[in-house]
């Protein structure tokens, strides 16, 4: 079984422009994603996908120095970039990671991989309620081109997967217990605010571990609620 992770990512943010090439520990936030998405056990290929938008040269810029796959396309219709990308691939099956999410769970994504593997089925749904910013998607290459056929709403063509959650009708799923370990919904451990960027600082500074476990971050959180409470106040934007 054949499964690649592809990274979305872009330069422009209504919140905090940039904000993936910020500097996280001693290298960046995208590095970060790139080195846990290449940890997942079973991917066999880690793609990053941005935007042909001139301030997205950046990224691509980055990708041929640290000697990364990229792809470039629709600013707005962030599926059919994965979808132009999984077709030069052709996968079984197509790993979903947003650029903003540097504490991405690889050990968790490891055992999804195996499930989808073991299982085979159209989508992975997650049991369980995690932090913001360590979950990942799972989606078979044949779902995702009947998706991009048929899903043509905005919210379809940005959020990628978002049609198989509103129709889960018309796939065919498995359920992925998420461990108790990692049960905690109160934690945001993503990047969209600058409140967002003190705090992956403040865990990046501790560990100074890109590889760092998802569980290890959760249990320093918890354990220091004076840095989880930095942007315990913000609210994600409603998909629209």
């Amino acid at each position: 079984m054949n499964t690649i992770a592809i990274i979305q990512a872009r330069m422009g943010s209504s919140r905090l422009p940039e904000k993936i090439l910020k500097p996280l520990g001693n290298v960046d936030v995208l590095t970060y994603d790139i080195e846990r998405c290449r940890a997942i056990q079973g991917v066999t290929e880690v793609i990053v996908v941005t935007s042909s938008l001139p301030q997205d040269d950046a990224i691509a810029a980055w990708c041929e120095a640290h000697q990364v796959a990229y792809l470039r396309g629709s600013e707005d219709d962030v599926l059919d970039r994965y979808v132009q990308c999984a077709k030069m691939y052709k996968p079984d099956y197509v790993m979903r990671v947003t650029s903003d999410c540097p504490f991405v769970d690889y050990e968790m994504a490891t055992e999804m991989v195996e499930l989808m593997h073991k299982e085979q089925k159209d989508i992975i749904l997650l049991d369980g309620e995690l932090p913001r910013g360590l979950a990942v998607e799972i989606i078979s290459y044949s779902a995702l081109l009947r998706i991009h056929e048929v899903g043509q709403e905005p919210r379809h063509r940005e959020h990628v997967t978002y049609y198989a959650y509103e129709f889960k009708e018309q796939f065919e799923a498995i359920t992925y217990k998420i461990p108790n370990n990692r049960q905690a919904p109160e934690l945001r451990i993503t990047l969209d605010t600058e409140e967002d960027y003190q705090l992956i600082t403040e865990v990046s500074k501790h560990f100074n571990n890109p590889l760092i476990s998802s569980v290890e971050v959760i249990e320093f959180l918890k354990a220091n609620p004076q840095i989880a409470k930095l942007n315990a106040h913000i609210e994600q934007k409603p998909v629209i």
